[in-house]
């Protein structure tokens, strides 16, 4: 257990670095923005196109790959998306909560820390969660926050919006933009690769430390507008089904491709653990852009990363 804390400790330690910078105002919180610009528009760019570009094409587009994680998906949003409903929560409290308990961090938090834990091939499978998750999950919860509105504003819209914000996020143009780089064997002039492999590099300490700046400055905006706290049960409940669920249902589904032949087994473990990582940071921004209360929604992700230092470090062992 030492040598798994060894490589995770520092993971979640740089996020509780930016946590507490941001939260002592140490680190205004006019510049978070400014930080989640650089990770997610120029380092974290430069970190994929590289993995994209030495992953084999299929590994990305693995379709028993991407048929388990939506099936995994698929379950967690119907389960969280009902018990929200019960309760009396509109669709877009619901469809936000069932993304957020689905939705891993996988981009800042996942590429780096499972490279670290289990080498460059775990990198492929984590690639193509990172597509599907944005590709395909995030447009179905929002078209699912829609569900109840009127016509001119309704699933169809929310969907055409999530999926032009899917055009605008530069992550799976990364990804995709590399794959086909490695694909024809192009190779970047000199200076250029030099420029990248630096963004690159900087990419993992700076995403982490974005995280805890994030969460910070989400958590007092919740507290500036005056946002009612959510009920205890309710954000335990998602949390659970993010750190619990997803991996259990991840492992159960990999194993069962994996006995049959339908999954390598080596692609297992990098999916069990990409699903047993906390909840994307962003998930915030569009529970505020779709209407639903973003305070609930910071503060699952705020649990789910506090917790997921326990959690993952023990799943880590286990699946090792």
């Amino acid at each position: 257990m030492s040598d798994i804390l060894v490589v995770t400790f520092p993971f979640f330690a740089l996020v509780l670095c930016g946590y507490v910078a941001a939260r002592s105002r140490l680190l205004p919180l006019d510049a978070v923005p400014g930080l989640n610009m650089f990770v997610l528009y120029f380092a974290l760019p430069c970190m994929l196109y590289q993995f994209g570009s030495t992953t084999p094409l299929m590994q990305l587009f693995s379709p028993a790959v991407a048929l388990l994680w939506l099936s995994c998906a698929a379950v967690i949003v119907a389960l969280v998306a009902w018990r929200a409903r019960r309760l009396g929560a509109d669709w877009p409290d619901a469809a936000m909560g069932a993304l957020v308990g689905t939705f891993p961090n996988s981009g800042f938090m996942g590429v780096p820390l499972i490279l670290a834990l289990l080498g460059e091939s775990a990198v492929g499978p984590v690639m193509a969660t990172l597509l599907i998750d944005l590709v395909v999950t995030t447009s179905l919860c929002i078209g699912l926050s829609q569900w109840g509105a009127a016509d001119e504003h309704g699933v169809a819209r929310a969907v055409g919006r999530a999926l032009q914000g899917m055009l605008r996020n530069p992550m799976p143009w990364s990804i995709l933009l590399g794959a086909l780089a490695g694909a024809v064997g192009l190779q970047l002039w000199s200076p250029l690769g030099k420029t990248v492999q630096l963004l690159a590099d900087a990419a993992s300490p700076v995403a982490l430390f974005t995280i805890g700046a994030v969460l910070a400055r989400a958590q007092y905006q919740a507290v500036a507008l005056g946002a009612r706290p959510s009920p205890l049960r309710d954000v335990g409940t998602i949390t659970l089904a993010k750190l619990l669920l997803h991996p259990a249902l991840a492992w159960g589904l990999g194993w069962l491709a994996v006995r049959t032949g339908w999954l390598p087994a080596f692609m297992l473990a990098p999916l069990v653990l990409t699903a047993a990582l906390p909840s994307a940071s962003n998930v915030s921004l569009l529970a505020e852009r779709f209407g639903a209360d973003n305070g609930r929604v910071a503060r699952v992700i705020l649990w789910s990363t506090a917790a997921a230092f326990f959690s993952f470090s023990a799943i880590v062992a286990l699946v090792s």
